[in-house]
């Protein structure tokens, strides 16, 4: 079901827009795999990847990129920058759990907002990642680590800086989806190529082999008409 709703918002949306959603599912699959699966920071209810969790993803940065079109990319960054700044404050000194590894990742983010062109979609995404979060945390379908394996960072449940690593998602998805469009436009003309291709080699295989007449004899001089159907 995730899946399609994915597919129904992908499908009025620019070229561009589609291929930098697909990676970021990519790319985010993958950091679920390891950030979850393998090394443990955060853990599912069920300890597993859920399915709906790749597309929801997408959904994630289609969600940004529908903010952004309609609030202005002044207001967006601030919000976004006085958001983080002041959830990574909160973190060392008020929340429940001290939030020294989500600290870490706020810097990143603001650094984005401040300096990159893409500063509207990291800001738009780090709206939406951080009310997911606090939603999907407060209900229990995952939980973060008190503190991460291996390293013993206290980690909060969310920590702050969880959209840093959206960052991360987003800048390689902008990397890499202009020349997925690029591919995809190279691709066309071969595949259309190959079905005339197929088209022309189809008709050479017709052979004359007559035709008859009314009276039901053969005529072999005169070539057979055949309508061919390419599928």
């Amino acid at each position: 079901m995730t899946w399609l709703l994915l597919l129904v918002l992908l499908r009025p949306l620019p070229a561009l827009a589609r291929a930098q959603t697909l990676a970021v599912v990519a790319f985010a699959t993958a950091g679920e795999v390891t950030g979850s699966l393998v090394w443990g920071v955060y853990r599912y209810r069920l300890h597993n990847l859920p399915l709906f969790i790749p597309p929801a993803h997408g959904l994630v940065y289609v969600s940004g990129l529908a903010l952004v079109s309609v609030v202005r990319t002044r207001w967006l960054v601030a919000a976004a920058a006085v958001g983080a700044i002041s959830w990574g404050l909160a973190g060392l000194t008020v929340l429940p759990r001290l939030d020294v590894a989500g600290a870490l990742g706020v810097p990143l983010l603001v650094v984005f907002l401040w300096r990159s062109r893409s500063r509207a979609v990291y800001a738009g995404v780090f709206l939406v990642v951080a009310a997911l979060e606090l939603y999907e945390t407060s209900i229990g379908t995952w939980r973060w680590a008190v503190e991460l394996p291996g390293l013993g960072i206290p980690d909060g449940n969310p920590p702050s800086g969880v959209a840093s690593g959206y960052v991360f998602f987003d800048v390689e998805a902008l990397l890499v989806a202009p020349w997925l469009v690029y591919a995809a436009g190279r691709l066309k003309p071969k595949l259309a190529r190959r079905s005339s291709g197929a088209f022309r080699s189809s008709r050479r295989r017709i052979e004359p082999t007559g035709m008859i007449s009314a009276s039901g004899a053969s005529s072999p001089s005169s070539p057979r008409t055949e309508t061919v159907t390419i599928p």
